[in-house]
């Protein structure tokens, strides 16, 4: 069979196709963390970010495949998540500008959007490193235009470049070091390779290679839960959520008195996907959940019925949750301290954003002046539409962005470029650094300059962070049991223990050197305040001359934050 240009239905598929493998393929893909810790969420940050973008290609009104390239490299870029999805956009987006104005694809076209987005791609990082994502794209893209010089066949093409990409993935390993140490591929350069092996199939009428893989039940909770990631938030008004119930169902497919559709899964999917966004389907042979934001759960409900019967229903007002958050958020107690004081209620000049998880270091983050947070981190990276949303809320004549979380800078350098008001980002990688960074700031200091000076603190203080292991694995030069855990101070483990307590102060030695004047404490969701105080006893035991400070931070993952001063 030889085809000489993809047509709008073609393209539709394609990009539907690797929406699903994704979305099949994301525990697997979040497997591939390097560091074994419960925050590898590689693949559902891809998973969802091509999600948001197979709804705006499905939603486009037009035939011409090149501004579904533009509809899908749109939503790519709006429902980005984390760094790896934030690349993926921006491979489309290169991809899509080449080929705007096209109105089918011809197997020269393809190889060119593929080069066009290898080499956007690699613009918007920093610093390319080889051995990832960059290093996929970009050999892909080199045998698709090696392979267009001697056929006009698209399947040619595209066979050349999933095969190439492939092959790329395999010398990860062979080009970063901790890959081969830890015994794994690059998980977004695998996320990638699985968008190109779903256009390869799709093209071909192949059934995928892995179209028989079904999650386990507990993978399907996790995803369902990873999708159900909190918007921006802060003193967002509740009417300007779009789409207001957060809508879960589990269906046993086949049962029940109301059945009268065999379960088809893009069926299924494409039903639901216009009632609203958010969507997360996810099955097996017996069962299938799904996530969705809408304005119609009754009709969520009553498609699932013409499938099965319901296993599960979980309906939630996110309008009256987030009207309940803005409550709380109103009676929290101000302190002694005027530094810790709530904001003003009237607009500020400049918005001040931080990115966190947990209720309690929202509450720390605006005792340092932060004006709105957005809540997110590890495990549900927040979208670049989520950050927009926060800053254009904000009415400031300005906003400084405080990612906290290295994974969530290109979404919030993506933000900044398409937010209302102007915008920069101060590059704190963690908590720590991000509490450290709001002492650099002036409010009557110009935009810029706040950048600067509070940049200039984040490398005063040493982070540590205290979570445990998922996998057996060596690194770091430390045998690393699953269950135990992990001290990490700066991205390096520099502990491993059995005992959280030890694990944490172990942690601290480590961080202390003769300059050390500071501890500070951030005890989260799976640890209590009872050995947050004797990690503090601890800490004092080692030095008396220690200022220690404690404080409740809600946050998931890690159940010690530890900063060093």
């Amino acid at each position: 069979m030889k085809v000489t240009e993809i047509t709008n239905l073609e393209f539709g598929k394609m990009v539907q196709a690797a929406s699903q493998k994704l979305n099949q393929n994301a525990d697997f893909i979040n497997s591939l963390n390097v560091f074994p810790v419960p925050d590898g969420d590689t693949g559902t940050n891809m998973s969802l970010s091509l999600a948001s973008g197979a709804k705006y290609e499905r939603d486009a009104d037009t035939t011409a495949v090149g501004a579904l390239a533009v509809a899908l490299a749109k939503g790519l870029l709006m429902g980005a998540r984390g760094n790896s999805g934030v690349i993926l956009s921006q491979i489309f987006r290169g991809f899509s500008r080449k080929l705007a104005d096209k109105t089918t694809l011809t197997a020269q076209d393809l190889a060119d959007g593929f080069a066009a987005g290898a080499e956007t791609a690699y613009k918007a990082v920093m610093k390319p490193t080889e051995g990832t994502i960059l290093t996929v794209v970009r050999e892909g893209a080199q045998a698709g235009l090696n392979a267009a010089k001697d056929t006009d066949d698209v399947l040619v093409v595209m066979d050349a470049v999933r095969k190439a990409a492939a092959d790329a993935l395999a010398t990860t390993p062979d080009l970063l070091p901790v890959l081969k140490q830890v015994g794994v591929v690059d998980s977004g350069g695998q996320g990638l390779s699985f968008v190109l092996e779903a256009f390869d199939d799709s093209l071909n009428g192949r059934v995928a290679e892995n179209a028989d893989y079904k999650p386990d039940d507990a993978e399907m909770d996790e995803m369902i839960n990873a999708a159900h990631h909190q918007s921006a938030q802060g003193k967002l008004d509740p009417a300007s959520i779009k789409y207001g119930y957060c809508t879960e169902i589990m269906v046993r497919i086949g049962r029940g008195k109301q059945v009268d559709h065999k379960f088809d899964y893009d069926t299924f999917y494409n039903y639901l996907a216009d009632l609203g966004d958010s969507l997360l389907v996810v099955n097996d042979d017996e069962i299938v959940k799904v996530h969705v934001h809408t304005e119609h759960p009754g009709k969520v409900i009553a498609w699932g019925q013409e499938f099965g019967d319901l296993a599960k229903v979980k309906v939630d007002n996110m309008r009256m949750q987030q009207e309940t958050i803005m409550e709380k958020d109103d009676e929290q107690p101000a302190t002694a301290t005027p530094a810790v004081a709530e904001p003003a209620a009237d607009t500020p000049d400049t918005a001040i954003i931080a990115i966190v998880a947990g209720d309690g270091l929202a509450t720390l983050f605006k005792s340092l002046g932060v004006t709105h947070v957005v809540q997110g981190g590890q495990t549900m990276n927040p979208s670049t539409q989520d950050i927009v949303d926060a800053i254009n809320a904000s009415k400031a004549k300005r906003a400084i962005v405080l990612p906290n979380n290295k994974n969530i800078f290109l979404a919030a350098e993506q933000a900044a470029k398409v937010a209302d008001i102007p915008t920069v980002i101060v590059h704190a990688k963690t908590v720590s650094q991000g509490m450290t960074a709001m002492l650099g700031y002036n409010p009557d200091a110009e935009l810029t300059d706040n950048q600067a000076s509070m940049e200039d603190n984040l490398s005063t203080v040493k982070s540590g962070q205290v979570t445990h292991a998922i996998r057996d694995t060596q690194l770091d030069g430390f045998d690393i049991k699953e269950g135990n855990y992990m001290g990490i101070v700066d991205g390096t483990i520099q502990v491993t223990d059995a005992d959280l307590l030890e694990t944490a102060v172990d942690t601290v030695k480590a961080m202390l050197d003769d300059d050390s004047e500071i501890v500070t404490i951030i005890y989260g969701a799976d640890t209590n305040a009872d050995l947050a105080d004797q990690l503090q006893q601890r800490v004092t035991d080692l030095d008396g001359d220690l200022e220690t400070e404690v404080h409740e931070g809600d946050q998931p993952v890690y159940p010690f934050l530890i900063s060093v001063e």
